[in-house]
């Protein structure tokens, strides 16, 4: 169904097609002249704009220019009347107008043809739109490399939960492969042809996420010159994927649960809410119950988002998997490479599979991709990537408290300590010397400061460390 302008100085006619076309299913704003065709296409999005050639002050060939300036994604359908019927052709002729319709008793049956044929030709290029957009990432499930007990229990998940349309919030690690995991669930899915749009929320400030998600009409801010769709009307009878939605703001987060509930969106700057049908896919790699308690995360999205809660493990959960991860990947960059590798190095495969990989799958294949590039044999042979210095993560925790170290205060606090500053220090210290005693294992570091693996990670990016 689709959002319609129509545009004619006869309101019989305006009141014919509104009856009409609400029958069907579109929504239906009507106007009697251009000026006020005009007015609304400044203030919303129409899929189809229907309006009638012969009007005083501003006729409908203007509508149609001003309609291709500030909404040219619009399809623009001219009704005329046997003296308008050159001016019409010569409009549809230069690639204005898509259609044009002669005022006769056939006249709604012929509309509702030619806004069938606008809406089909408009989500043929939208999808097109999307499917250019992911072409060289798009991934099924066969594409999920792994036989270990963790993957074909992820693999099972998936195939289960692809058939609702319920929303699916996706954890794991950075590196794990949350959007691969994501993308299976939209090809095993039913709507598997229909556009899978994705979306990195922490790559955007407030500003331009909403605009990127909702759109926005002409005027609504400094350089919005037309009207934009947004991704979740691009991704509409598919899938949207918001990844890292822990790090979208709190005022965002209103406006994703508001869209969540209502099923609609209002573009940036625009007056009129337009309908979605899209399926919504979420990830993060931080413990959202943690950013909930903080009150940093609000909960009633979070209860919204994880309707079917998805965990991908992290790589050192499935080691067993490394050996294939590393032919696949070895398959994928040595023919790119121009290279003829053959095999892996047996002592390098070991050193892979020992290893724990904090970066997980994502590490794993850059430093095939790295190697790769180096290797001047047949036989690849991997170099680790290189650990944290530890004399340094150890020397951070020399002065903690507890660790029968003294404070530089001496025991006295100092005049105007930034207290918070001084206990990020401290947590930060703590966070180093738990790695440098556990020689870089998350799991371990976690277990010695006595806190869930979750919180562990958490802490480490909030550090950056």
């Amino acid at each position: 169904m689709g959002n319609i302008l129509v545009c004619d100085d006869e309101r019989s006619i305006c009141e014919m097609l509104d009856i009409a076309l609400r029958r069907d299913g579109h929504k239906i704003e009507t106007v009697n002249s251009g000026e006020a065709a005009k007015r609304k296409l400044d203030g919303a999005l129409f899929d189809v704009i229907i309006t009638d050639i012969k009007m005083p002050n501003i006729n409908g060939i203007e509508v149609l220019r001003y309609a291709h300036q500030v909404s040219p994604d619009s399809a623009v359908i001219l009704i005329t009347a046997v003296d308008d019927y050159e001016a019409a052709v010569e409009a549809v002729k230069a690639g204005g107008a898509t259609d044009y319709i002669r005022k006769s008793p056939g006249l709604v049956d012929e509309i509702k043809l030619a806004i069938n044929r606008a809406l089909e030709k408009m989500n043929l290029s939208r999808q097109n739109f999307a499917f250019k957009r992911d072409a060289n990432t798009r991934n099924s499930l066969d594409n999920i490399v792994g036989v270990s007990p963790a993957m074909e229990k992820l693999k099972h998940t998936i195939r289960t939960v692809a058939s609702t349309q319920s929303t699916i919030l996706i954890y794991g690690e950075s590196g794990t492969g949350k959007e691969l995991v994501a993308r299976a669930v939209h090809v095993c899915s039913p709507r598997a042809a229909e556009p899978f749009v994705s979306i990195n929320c922490g790559a955007f400030p407030e500003t331009l996420l909403e605009s990127e998600l909702f759109g926005y009409v002409k005027g609504a801010f400094t350089g919005a010159n037309q009207n934009k769709r947004g991704l979740f009307e691009v991704a509409t009878e598919g899938t949207i994927f918001l990844d890292e939605i822990s790090e979208m703001t709190l005022t965002m987060q209103v406006k994703l649960l508001r869209v969540l509930q209502e099923r609609c969106v209002r573009p940036v700057g625009g007056t009129d809410e337009i309908a979605i049908d899209v399926r919504v896919i979420a990830a993060t790699n931080r413990d959202l119950d943690r950013q909930v308690a903080e009150n940093t995360f609000r909960e009633d999205l979070y209860y919204r988002l994880s309707v079917i809660p998805v965990s991908v493990p992290s790589l050192r959960e499935r080691r067993e998997d490394i050996p294939l991860l590393v032919n696949h990947f070895l398959k994928k960059y040595a023919p790119a490479a121009g290279k003829s590798i053959l095999r892996v190095n047996t002592g390098s495969l070991d050193a892979l599979c020992g290893y724990d990989w904090p970066g997980n799958v994502r590490q794993l294949e850059n430093t095939i991709e790295r190697a790769v590039a180096l290797e001047t044999k047949e036989e690849l042979h991997v170099e680790l990537p290189a650990e944290r210095p530890k004399a340094r993560a150890a020397a951070a925790g020399a002065d903690i408290p507890g660790s029968g170290a003294s404070t530089s205060t001496g025991g006295v606090l100092p005049d105007g300590v930034d207290m918070e500053k001084y206990v990020a220090d401290i947590e930060r210290s703590l966070i180093q010397a738990a790695l440098a005693q556990s020689h870089g294992v998350q799991t371990r570091a976690a277990d010695l400061l006595k806190i869930s693996y979750r919180s562990f990670r958490h802490l480490v990016k909030k550090y950056e460390l």
